[in-house]
Parts: C-alpha cells; structure tokens; sequence
C-alpha cells in the first residue's frame, strides 16, 4: 500500500496526520487506526470547503517501511522562521531530515552564516529597539538627504533603511545569532555610520540650537522642516530666523506655560507684525515675565522679572 500511494504515506501529528505530499489527514471518529503513529492511506477524499482529508481506507505501518516507500532527504535549513501558533520569530539554522513533507528529524547548526535570516526577520518583523535618540537620528539623516540630497543617503522610509542595512548595521549582523541579538543593537550609534565620510551630522543637522538666552533647544526634524519650540522671552533680539542646511527654522514660540502662542518661519515678520497682539493678550495672563514694547532691544531670559 506504501508503495503504490507513497504520496499518502502518513505520520501522525497532533489530533491528526500530515502526508508525505504535505496534505493533513484525519481518520474517522473511533478508527482503531487513530492511534497508529505510521499509515499507508489506500483511499482518503476531502470535504468541499475543508483543509484537511478524510482517511476512508488505510493501514498501520511503521518507520521503516515509509522510508522504503518515500525518498528521505537530508538538508541544511537557515531562516526566519515563527513557530506554530506564536507571533514573534527567530533565527532557525538546522540539519533537517525529511521524509517527503514530514520531518523526521532535526539538529541544530552552528557554524552557519545566518544574515540571510536575520535579514528576512528584519523585513519580517522589524526587530530592532526604536529608542527615542535612534528615531531622531533617522529624523536627521533624512532631512539632509532632502535638503542637500547625495551623498546623504535616503532613510525615511523603512524600505530605504533595509536595503542599506548591510552598511549601517554590518558588524551587528556579523556578531548576532538571534533575535536577541538585534533587539539590543544600538540602533542610534549604528545609524551613524550612514553619515558620509566628509560631513558632520552635529555640523549640518545639529540636535540643538543655542537661543540668545543660552538655552540649548532640541530640533525636531520629524516633519518636512525642522521644528524650533522655544518661550518666546528667549528670543529677544532675535531677529532673524535661524536656517539649518540653507532651511529656515519653523519657530514655535510658546508661552511661560509652554503652550504655543504663534508659529513662523519668519521671525522679524512675527516681531513687526503678530508680536504686539501676543502681548496684548498674554501680558495679562502672566505678569511676571517680560513683555517689552520692543522685543528687538529686550534682553532675552529664561526668568520671570523677579530673577531678571
């Protein structure tokens, strides 16, 4: 029977069989045969609409006459592979031995190159740990590509990062042997490396900009310009707006409660036209900060008037 249906060679698995052709099969309820770990189905059909087969007709066989009736093969098995029934995968890198779609057997390898894998989790899944500092590296890279274009290379999107990650994240991928591995790769420190070799990242796309207060303000490069929000006291006197990469700073100018108050990429506009309507409004709300007639000439502070 094995031999004349050696596609229907079937060991059990779970509640059911797996054949040799890959096909799931279960026998009939109460089947004395339910219980067979091997079996030589002669006759099996499947219901309209169901994965699994129907055992109509079989026999109990055992291992040794399956591999006389299926060719057995021996293989070297490297991937990403997600177990039955989980969500996260892992690297899989094994010695497998096959009957047909049945496994037979499987030894872990060691001395294996597993990047290709490691790769495909990265598309996969993602994997790596996205801190805040990596995030705004990115954010920095793919506003030089858009400001200044080559050599800065394209890394918005995920895709653009995947097909430079033999670049940016070669020793990681040289190092690791799983998932472990990559989730605690430096993802901001190795990101760095996508700087060319000319440039400065701090020089061109600085994480922060000193105002006349002193304060040093983080730049968000998230959006299509980079994001400057600072009180509005500290930039008296500020008459120009900053550019970074030939870009005009998008100010943000918040009040001593850090709420917005005005939005502008052109500040000696804001301080000649909108600035007056800011402290008619707001003088009153905050009395203990500054709010010069003339924004130009007043010192810039962090302080309210008492430690001015």
């Amino acid at each position: 029977m094995a031999l004349a249906f050696p596609e229907r060679v079937a060991r059990r698995r779970g509640g059911g069989y797996l054949m040799s052709s890959g096909t799931e099969a279960r026998p009939a309820e109460g089947s004395r045969l339910a219980s067979a770990t091997w079996l030589a189905v002669a006759v099996a059909d499947r219901p309209t609409g169901s994965a699994t087969a129907r055992v109509r007709q079989a026999v109990e066989i055992d291992e040794e006459i399956a591999r006389l009736a299926v060719p057995v093969t021996t293989e070297e098995e490297v991937g990403w592979r997600v177990p039955p029934g989980g969500r996260r995968g892992d690297v899989s890198a094994r010695l497998v031995e096959r009957l047909g779609a049945v496994e037979l057997s499987s030894t872990p390898l060691d001395d294996v190159d597993v990047r290709p894998a490691l790769l495909a989790g990265l598309r996969a899944e993602g994997v790596l740990t996205w801190t805040k500092e990596a995030l705004a590296v990115r954010d920095r890279l793919a506003f030089c590509h858009r400001a200044l274009g080559d050599p800065w290379p394209p890394v918005a999107g995920w895709h653009d990062l995947l097909e430079l990650a033999g670049h940016w994240l070669e020793p990681e991928l040289s190092r690791a042997r799983r998932r472990a591995d990559l989730e605690v790769v430096d993802v901001a420190a190795a990101l760095r490396r996508l700087v060319p070799w000319s440039e400065r990242l701090d020089a061109v796309a600085p994480e922060r900009v000193e105002v006349p207060s002193g304060s040093r303000v983080r730049v968000d490069y998230s959006g299509e310009q980079p994001v400057l929000a600072v009180k509005l006291q500290e930039l008296f006197g500020w008459q120009e707006t900053p550019r970074i990469a030939g870009v005009p700073l998008l100010v943000h100018l918040l009040s001593p409660a850090g709420r917005p108050v005005a939005v502008t990429g052109d500040l000696a506009s804001f301080w000649r036209d909108g600035y007056r309507s800011v402290r008619a409004e707001l003088r009153g709300r905050y009395p203990r900060h500054p709010w010069p007639e003339d924004p130009l000439t007043a010192a810039p502070t962090r302080h309210t008037n008492r430690r001015t």
